[in-house]
């Protein structure tokens, strides 16, 4: 792929995947920039007719009831994206800034914002040219929108501000003058436009949710690895015993595991070695499908917000108003990414139960600790410990943002959704998950090198566990397992794993 048209209304998560990770370029539709030119025409209309419009005429928030000269229009937008540019923290990564100035250039596309076609041009040459606005992570209350961290991208776009170019940050200025691109003085309503949306929100979200599809993969082929080391029972994934119980997610998941374990002689059947496993194998299916429907949910909803218009107010040309209603408002996705947090939590939740199952002498009849020299060695003793302390972390984590608010603007912005908070504990939830299933895969395979020497693993179980020891090799004596965490972290990353697997 080697570009993506932007319309307003077609943009798909993959294509903000690609984007963001990928540096595939953008290039607007024609006839989203005709609809754009359009509304902008409108709001000149309005300006020459003197009505009386929220941000166009009027202040903002509290500050509405202030009614603004035509002469004081450019300095109002001006003053609004420096006064509005509020955000603390840490920088958001390259990579989510992408997919946020992404996200806001394909809302302003549907022309119902009244933006100028350059101030849409400049922020697409702006991201095609590398030039990326330092946004903090923190400040936004996901109502009105990412205010906070959308004017710091806004910042540079006028020649203020902070971005990163070539690697290094810089002033914004410097930053557009490297790249070639020219800064725009903002008119009416542009900088209203430009920070009134769920974009922050949305493209943490949208990565997220596309880390989180691979994982719930990678969480099946994990579980499949540990029900080889511990002669897993496969009659609880019996197809006929989950079309009893439909569950999209709980029908896909027997069947993926069945899938990987095809041809393994490790597994066994109901009665051989015991008459049923604990729940962390047995109820694979309905512990990981759930997850899997929640993320489906999600991934629904954010697939309708990041191609809807949530601005203030929009411009509704046939109708000859602009209605300053609550599109901004990011409840509708806050309630989704606090699902998303939970449903990441409950995949690290269950896997840190068979780390503890596969290290666990008692529970498992392998060697203690998956070493052979136990006590000289202390082998995975930590590494489940280390899970334990993610999971943990992740059920602090997992409490969710949308059920707070806080007023704001003097009680004018009475109900905030807390979307972005939301937003951004799914991501740390999913960033400690992903390091749960690397220490359980690499559980799964000392245990598979501990257990039934010669047996044959299923085909899928095979083609992981050649990948996890190509990667990392068994451990023998005590080292340091932080080195192993982190290169199955890159594997994982990669999707190396779930890619191969899956082609199957």
């Amino acid at each position: 792929m080697s570009e993506i048209l932007v319309d307003g209304k077609g943009l798909g998560l993959e294509d903000v995947v690609n984007v963001a990770r990928h540096g595939v370029k953008v290039v607007l539709a024609s006839d989203a920039l005709a609809s754009v030119a359009a509304s902008r025409v409108y709001v000149e209309q309005l300006l020459g007719e003197g009505r009386k419009v929220y941000g166009i005429t009027t202040g903002f928030g509290e500050f509405a009831k202030v009614a603004i000269p035509p002469h004081q229009v450019k300095e109002l937008q001006r003053n609004l994206i420096v006064s509005h540019a509020c955000g603390v923290g840490h920088l958001f990564s390259d990579e989510v800034v992408r997919a946020i100035m992404l996200l806001r250039v394909n809302a302003l596309a549907a022309g119902y914002s009244g933006v100028r076609p350059i101030v849409l041009q400049t922020l697409v040459d702006m991201l095609n040219a590398g030039v990326h606005p330092a946004i903090p992570e923190k400040g936004s209350l996901g109502a009105s929108g990412d205010l906070a961290p959308l004017a710091h991208m806004a910042l540079p776009l006028i020649g203020l501000g902070e971005a990163r170019f070539g690697g290094e940050v810089m002033t914004g200025a410097e930053a557009m003058a490297k790249a070639g691109i020219k800064p725009v003085e903002l008119e009416a309503k542009e900088g209203l436009a430009l920070i009134n949306g769920t974009q922050v929100m949305c493209a943490v979200g949208v990565l997220a949710v596309h880390d989180a599809k691979n994982l719930m993969k990678l969480a099946d082929i994990s579980a499949a690895l540990s029900m080889e080391g511990l002669n897993g029972i496969t009659d609880a994934y019996n197809p006929a015993l989950h079309g009893l119980r439909p569950h999209r997610g709980q029908m896909d998941t027997a069947a993926d595991v069945l899938k990987i374990l095809e041809g393994s002689e490790r597994v066994t059947r109901q009665g051989e070695v015991r008459v049923q496993d604990a729940y962390s194998l047995r109820c694979v299916p309905q512990i990981h499908g759930a997850s899997k429907d929640a993320l489906a949910y999600v991934e629904d909803k954010l697939l309708i917000e990041i191609n809807s218009v949530t601005d203030n107010p929009i411009i509704l040309m046939d109708e000859d108003t602009a209605i300053s209603g609550g599109n901004f408002h990011g409840q509708p996705v806050a309630l989704a990414f606090d699902f998303l947090g939970i449903a990441i939590s409950e995949i690290a939740n269950v896997s840190e139960r068979r780390i503890e199952r596969l290290v666990n002498p008692m529970l498992s009849g392998l060697p203690a600790f998956l070493t052979e020299n136990g006590g000289l060695n202390s082998g995975f003793m930590i590494a489940q410990y280390a899970a334990a302390a993610l999971v943990s972390e992740n059920k602090v984590l997992a409490h969710p943002a949308s059920v707070d608010s806080i007023p704001s603007s003097a009680g004018q912005e009475d109900h905030v959704s807390m979307g972005t908070i939301a937003a951004r504990k799914a991501a740390e939830i999913l960033f400690n998950a992903k390091r749960v299933i690397g220490i359980e895969l690499l559980a799964a395979a000392q245990a598979i090198d501990l257990g039934d020497g010669g047996k044959k693993l299923g085909v899928g179980s095979q083609i992981a566990y050649d990948i996890i020891r190509g990667a990392v090799p068994k451990l023998e004596d005590d080292r340091e397992l932080y080195s192993d965490f982190d290169k199955m972290a890159q594997v994982i990353d990669a999707e190396v794993i779930t890619k191969a697997v899956w082609a199957i």
